[in-house]
């Protein structure tokens, strides 16, 4: 018979006061999260989008602000040679038990990961101190509160119509509609189209999750259609009108499109979730092709993803045999950026020191990823995950790329045995550089996919604009191309406020010397922008001219400019959709929008 070799008992208390201190901080943690995410429905009835945007900036910084307070309570509390290794070891044991009946273990493992991982030498980042695995299930956890994870209802019973109306009041969202009855009988009418035959079907049922989706100045109802072993995926969006009125803007059910909503170029969603495990798994079987780190990203557990992320990180490299090397494209003057062929994202490190004309600081680049991080993306700018410390294997690396790294960020890179240690870098989406589509798409005589990649990048920049955000350096390089050919800003050392800027217009030449002057004959301050001199670094090729001018003159002229910093500065916040304008059922249900999504 075999021996079971049972631990022996537990019987540090130190380690389970810690345990204890830092399952409270995550609770505490858990509880502020939660409680914005509840008030976004609040914002939404009132059209607070001012505050609505400043609740979910604030909201990112709550996780890292409550392993602070958790790391400066145990270094407080306790001396060094109180926490032997096997304090440590038993402290994981103690945590695993005080999570079995909680309602988000997942996020709680990570929040224990954080705070130990600011305590501990990286030595001791393997899973007898930490969860480099996941160790408590998250499947089939029941909820507390007096709702589900989501609602149940069957059209064949009383209609899809009726079904639908109930679906939208179930909200109970404290603002009357426009016309709740014109509205519902639109989404029956596309849900039909989707349903097709199954929406007669006796068993035929629909599923909703329970919270609505906050984001910017809409909401989104988050369902599926079911019958037997098809699904069908939807989501509609909830908008104000110029009146103030609710109404059903849309319905959303081609994987396209939804995929784009859940983007991770956007910023993250308000929802009320208790087990958010549950809404990740009804998420995914609407997007099954999105890794589960994107979907809790999307949903503000950023701390998650990126958990998640670095798991399936180490499981690619382990079943996989290629290596480390410089990324395509123009190399940059700050970043060096360099990707594993293999691994659809890119990794990026600030160099040690930057050659003119940049005038920045590590820092100061660091302070602009950070401001992207905390603001509206609209679509257009790719949210990154940034780590300390990373061990890479050193045999991955191309020898040319090692080298310079050690060139160009000496400061960052450490070679331990048999590792590369990179102190800090960026993890990002990989995308096609657009300079490299257009070049492409001319070699291939897709004059088609050049205007296309053209519209897509003015537009780019004007939703931007919309956001507040001048990108800087507006050149191709900076800019790439996603999967779903939806052009993305991605090189931020040079982004501003476009509040911070002036936008001017050149002056007009007074002597021939003037004119014919290799330098400005005009003073140029530190933020003067002059939108006439784009065409001379965009515009050089002829086609890619002729697709701009025609749809894209306006951003060529220091007017359009400053009327938008007008608006911005008045207090306007634009409507910028994350789906296409022809989908919508009225496009005067709302303001019009400052660009639609071509996609």
């Amino acid at each position: 018979m075999t021996q079971i070799a049972f631990p022996k008992l537990l019987s540090s208390q130190i380690a389970f006061d810690i345990a204890r201190t830092i399952r409270d901080g995550f609770d505490k943690h858990y509880r502020l999260f939660r409680a914005t995410s509840q008030h976004a429905k609040q914002y939404f009835e009132q059209g607070a989008w001012a505050a609505a945007q400043t609740a979910a900036r604030e909201r990112i910084d709550f996780y890292d602000k409550r392993v602070q307070e958790c790391v400066q309570m145990l270094e407080d509390e306790y001396e060094e040679s109180e926490l032997s290794d096997e304090v440590w070891r038993e402290l994981k044991l103690h945590y695993i038990g005080m999570l079995t009946e909680h309602k988000q273990p997942e996020l709680a493992e990570t929040f224990f990961n954080s705070v130990c991982c600011n305590i501990l030498h990286r030595t001791y980042f393997n899973n007898d101190y930490i969860f480099v695995r996941p160790v408590v299930s998250t499947e089939y956890i029941e909820t507390q509160d007096p709702l589900p994870t989501y609602r149940v209802y069957y059209p064949g019973e009383d209609g899809l119509r009726h079904t639908l109306l109930r679906m939208v009041t179930h909200f109970q969202l404290d603002c009357a509609f426009a016309d709740l009855e014109r509205d519902v009988a639109q989404v029956e009418a596309r849900l039909q189209q989707l349903f097709g035959a199954d929406s007669i079907e006796p068993n035929h049922q629909i599923q909703v999750l329970t919270s609505l989706f906050y984001r910017n100045k809409g909401a989104y109802l988050v369902g599926k259609g079911i019958n037997g072993n098809r699904e069908y995926p939807f989501v509609v969006p909830i908008l104000h009108n110029r009146h103030g009125k609710l109404v059903l803007d849309t319905v959303l059910f081609e994987h396209q499109q939804i995929a784009v909503l859940f983007s991770f170029t956007r910023a993250y969603f308000l929802v009320d979730m208790e087990v958010p495990s549950a809404y990740v798994q009804f998420l995914r079987s609407l997007l099954p092709r999105k890794p589960r780190s994107e979907i809790y990203t999307i949903l503000g557990l950023q701390k998650q993803g990126k958990t998640l992320f670095y798991r399936d990180y180490l499981q690619h490299l382990k079943h996989s045999s290629d290596h480390f090397e410089s990324a395509p494209g123009i190399r940059g003057l700050v970043m060096l950026v360099f990707a594993l062929p293999s691994f659809p994202y890119v990794f990026k490190v600030i160099k040690d020191f930057f050659p003119p004309p940049k005038e920045t600081t590590r820092a100061q680049v660091q302070q602009k990823y950070l401001l992207v991080k905390h603001h509206d993306r609209v679509g257009r700018m790719a949210d990154t995950l940034e780590y300390s410390n990373v061990a890479f294997p050193r045999a991955r690396f191309a020898e040319e790329l090692l080298a310079e790294l050690k060139q160009f960020a000496p400061s960052l890179i450490e070679e331990d045995r048999e590792q590369i240690i990179i102190r800090h870098l960026y993890i990002e989406r990989r995308m096609v550089p657009l300079n490299m589509w257009l070049s492409n798409a001319e070699k291939e005589g897709r004059n088609d996919l050049v205007e296309h990649a053209i519209v897509e990048y003015g537009n780019a920049i004007k939703e931007l604009v919309a956001a507040n955000i001048f990108p800087g350096d507006m050149l191709y390089k900076n800019f790439g191309v996603t999967r779903h050919q939806r052009v993305v800003f991605y090189d931020y050392d040079e982004i501003e406020y476009i509040t911070d800027c002036q936008f001017r217009v050149i002056p007009q030449a007074r002597t021939e010397e003037e004119e014919m002057s290799a330098e400005p004959w005009y003073p140029i301050g530190k933020h003067d922008v002059f939108p006439e001199q784009f065409g001379t670094f965009l515009l050089g090729n002829p086609r890619i001219r002729t697709y701009f001018m025609q749809h894209h003159a306006d951003l060529l002229t220091a007017q359009y400019w400053q009327a938008r910093k007008q608006r911005i500065e008045d207090g306007h916040i634009e409507d910028v959709f994350p789906y296409p304008q022809h989908l919508r059922f009225c496009m005067q249900s709302s303001s019009p929008p400052l660009t639609g999504d071509p996609t």
